[in-house]
């Protein structure tokens, strides 16, 4: 019997069969867009998106993504990438072209707060998220019922600084097992080591129980009660190895008052991280993001 999500997803990949994205990072100069124009449009290609940055025209960097839709699209996939690389040579481009119809496999982190892994379930199975949830990860056996019950493989793969690197070793064969093309930490409670955090550059999204910079490392909302904050937040960003220190993709905030207990901040704030983290994933997923220095450009 096939599922409600199931269908979903199928019409969803028979609607933008023919249909691309195309993401651009290049020194900024005259011309770009007349040629990528010109290029789309020699291959029958209409764009029905365009959004586009420069941090300066003279001399500056230059952002663009495009959607476009292409008759026969599948056929000509790779011929379009071959023959847009003089085009990327030429003005020196950092560049990815994908289909919208292939859906990023995505590979969820949990540890036992299972907040933000509901979110994203329920997002999945209402079909707001559009990926293939492949696999879900934990150091404890809490979630595995909620997951398993909706036919997506748990793993339980013990973890702490003792055999990190033997828990990421299994880490890496699962993900690999599942061709991952996104990590998700969903309060993952474990520090990763350098060596996962390159393998997976600019493809693992955290989400942060503080409006960052304020309140890094442990104990946030305990320390924010003792400042007497008015606003608490969430932040979700690209790991890099500096811890918490990642590109920026989505924060928010929510008010509090002098009624308010560590308690009450806790539940307002978990709620800001469900939010900020499933709109990470989905502009990421959406191919809304591009990554320059340790800054992040997020196209509407």
């Amino acid at each position: 019997m096939t599922s409600y999500n199931e269908e979903k997803l199928q019409h969803y990949k028979e609607k933008n069969k023919n249909r691309a994205r195309l993401l651009i990072h290049c020194p900024d100069q005259p011309g770009i867009i007349s040629r990528i124009s010109e290029f789309l449009f020699s291959h029958d290609a209409n764009i029905v998106a365009s959004h586009q940055y420069s941090t300066d025209p003279e001399g500056g960097e230059f952002f663009i993504r495009l959607e476009f839709d292409c008759p026969e699209l599948e056929a000509k996939f790779e011929q379009i990438e071959v023959d847009f690389q003089p085009i990327a040579a030429e003005f020196n481009m950092d560049w990815k072209l994908t289909a919208v119809r292939e859906l990023k496999n995505v590979a969820i982190f949990v540890s036992k707060q299972p907040h933000c892994l509901l979110e994203l379930l329920w997002e999945w199975q209402s079909s707001d998220l559009m990926a293939n949830l492949a696999v879900v990860i934990s150091n404890h056996e809490d979630t595995r019922e909620m997951v398993e019950s909706l036919g997506i493989p748990f793993y339980h793969v013990p973890s702490n600084k003792d055999i990190r690197h033997e828990a990421e070793a299994r880490h890496k064969e699962i993900l690999d097992e599942h061709d991952t093309d996104l990590v998700v930490l969903a309060r993952y409670m474990q520090i990763l080591t350098p060596e996962f955090v390159e393998s997976y550059r600019n493809r693992i999204i955290n989400i942060h129980h503080s409006f960052l910079p304020a309140f890094v490392g442990a104990r946030p909302y305990e320390r924010a009660y003792e400042r007497g904050v008015k606003m608490i937040g969430a932040t979700s960003h690209y790991v890099t190895n500096d811890l918490d220190e990642g590109p920026i993709i989505e924060q928010d905030i929510g008010r509090v008052d002098h009624r308010d207990h560590v308690e009450d901040m806790k539940k307002i704030g978990q709620t800001i991280e469900r939010s900020v983290l499933a709109r990470a994933v989905k502009w990421h997923l959406a191919d809304r993001i591009l990554v320059h220095q340790n800054k992040t450009i997020v196209f509407s």
